[in-house]
């Protein structure tokens, strides 16, 4: 039978996302794979989308997003970053992060036109490179403490490198980029002429005494960094997929020119209620609140890996904790993950999905702790089985 299948799809799988979610219902496992909050999301944001629905905002919104929204982006960033943003020009909404990454990608490299991707990886961008006819390259960052190698790094920058693509606070690997790095970074961009795109969803969610620090704010780099968030991981609102790019026209432009004709606008009414959130997450101290309560998760997670026999690399930023499982005696981080979904009761994520060479992380395994209390704790009762059934 003839494959129907383009030849830009056919070395897609099932996402490992999906997968480990399926496993996990099959054995009623506790999942702290997929990294979506199982707790509410703040009742304010919860009742500005009502508001909105019953004041019926129900019809398209613009192509770029709600003006409002936009202009509460502009404000956020202006505040938290220092950057001035053009709401009018510098700021398009998107059907969350993801699509505004794979916009941005299809608007901005050109079919061979090289892409530096930092690994592990978040699983989208390097299909987003391979559909735009681009060319993905790749720097590995190694454990334990996840750092740039400035010189490997360079080395990737070519003639034909168009953009990089960073995450940072980082997913998996909870990374928070150092004020150093960004500035190598920037130079390099700089110096080759190369456009930077800067996922920064968990740009909230920073421990200890790390700061996040967008690439965008420094010295020459607003004019080439295009930064990506969405109201989803901060907000505890993934499902409603509000997310959006700022940074200078012209590179607004490439992602809006693809976003019309992928999505054209997301649900408006909640995007009036992401202008709420951002509007007044400030004051009534909810960033505050908020990184508090994950900190105290991040710990209790830490300590419960650790408990089990595992051996956590404490994040900085972000909600997820990579875990060196190489001493426990399995083949590969897919039977350990397999194993402890299916005779442990606790679902992760095997982390070579997150890599172009799957052995770079088949000694991890990764665990998401945006969960409630009483399920960190359950998960955290099933894992001390781990230490006397591994093989």
């Amino acid at each position: 039978m003839t494959n129907h299948l383009a030849q830009r799809v056919r070395g897609f799988g099932t996402t490992i996302f999906q997968e480990m979610t399926e496993l996990a219902n099959a054995h009623n496992a506790v999942n702290l794979g997929q990294g979506f909050p199982d707790f509410a999301a703040p009742d304010f944001v919860k009742a500005a989308a009502q508001a909105a629905i019953a004041a019926d905002v129900n019809q398209y919104a613009p192509g770029n997003g709600r003006l409002r929204l936009r202009q509460a982006i502009a404000a956020d960033t202006q505040r938290r970053a220092g950057i001035p943003v053009n709401p009018e020009t510098d700021v398009v909404v998107t059907v969350g992060a993801t699509e505004a990454i794979f916009a941005a990608i299809l608007g901005l490299v050109n079919p061979g036109e090289e892409v530096i991707l930092i690994e592990p990886v978040y699983d989208s961008y390097v299909p987003a490179v391979i559909m735009a006819g681009g060319v993905p390259r790749f720097l590995t960052l190694r454990p334990p403490h996840w750092k740039v190698d400035i010189d490997a790094l360079a080395q990737l920058f070519t003639p034909q490198t168009r953009a990089i693509v960073l995450n940072t606070p980082h997913n998996p690997i909870g990374k928070v980029y150092s004020r150093n790095e960004l500035q190598m970074i920037a130079e390099l961009c700089y110096r080759h002429d190369v456009v930077a795109v800067v996922d920064e969803v968990y740009e909230y969610l920073v421990y200890d005494d790390n700061e996040h620090i967008s690439l965008a704010g420094l010295p020459g780099m607003r004019p080439r960094t295009l930064t990506i968030s969405s109201l989803g991981k901060t907000f505890s609102v993934t499902g409603w997929k509000v997310g959006w790019a700022v940074g200078p026209r012209e590179l607004i432009t490439a992602v809006f020119r693809t976003h019309q004709f992928i999505t054209y606008s997301g649900a408006a009414p909640l995007q009036e209620a992401a202008a709420v959130a951002l509007e007044t997450a400030v004051a009534n101290t909810y960033y505050a609140d908020l990184q508090k309560a994950y900190q105290a998760r991040r710990d209790f997670l830490v300590e419960a890996l650790q408990a089990a026999g595992l051996r956590p690399f404490v994040p900085q930023g972000a909600y997820f904790v990579m875990a060196d499982i190489s001493h426990l005696g399995f083949a590969d981080d897919r039977a350990f993950c397999r194993y402890l979904t299916t005779e442990i009761g606790v679902a992760a994520i095997p982390p070579s999905a997150f890599y172009h060479h799957a052995a770079d992380g088949a000694g991890m395994a990764r665990f998401a702790f945006c969960k409630s209390d009483p399920v960190l704790a359950e998960a955290a009762q099933r894992l001390r089985r781990l230490g006397k059934t591994a093989v």
